[in-house]
């Protein structure tokens, strides 16, 4: 086998279709876009939801509900998750930055302590929210409670 008697693997090579170059290529005239109508022009670009003039999609569906843009996002850290934190790491103040270095909590996200779980640790706990049930949990256990 020499380089001037390879080819390539059947199917594998395809020919570009080349429209608009003639009646002997097979794509000249119409050059694939049929006779007449919008289609057929230049420059045509439909609408972004046209469904051929009938009412579109987003029109039909009523709009409802309300967006609060002064909503505060929080990530929610249960008890349960602080106490298995300390335990493991032998802390005695935990803050969200080390919740982030533990992977529990991503970059520039406000954290919210909830009571889920039992806390037997004396831990005190600095984040920017806390649930009523995990704060009286937290002063239980004779930790203490600091908003950021």
């Amino acid at each position: 086998m020499e380089l001037h008697n390879i080819s390539p693997a059947l199917g594998s090579n395809k020919k570009n279709k080349r429209i608009g170059r003639g009646p002997g290529s097979g794509y000249g005239g119409t050059s694939t876009r049929g006779h007449k109508g919008a289609k057929s022009r230049s420059g045509y670009s439909r609408k972004i939801g046209f469904e051929g003039g009938q009412m579109p999609l987003q029109r039909r569906v009523p709009k409802f509900g309300f967006k609060n843009i002064n909503r505060v996002e929080y990530k929610a850290i249960n008890l349960e998750a602080l106490q298995a934190l300390a335990e493991a790491k032998n802390l005695e103040k935990i803050t969200v930055d080390d919740l982030r270095a533990n992977g529990l909590v991503p970059k520039n996200v406000k954290v919210k302590i909830l009571g889920n779980g039992a806390l037997t640790s004396k831990i005190e706990v600095v984040a920017d929210a806390f649930s009523k049930k995990a704060e009286e949990a937290i002063v239980a256990a004779g930790g203490t409670v600091n908003k950021k």
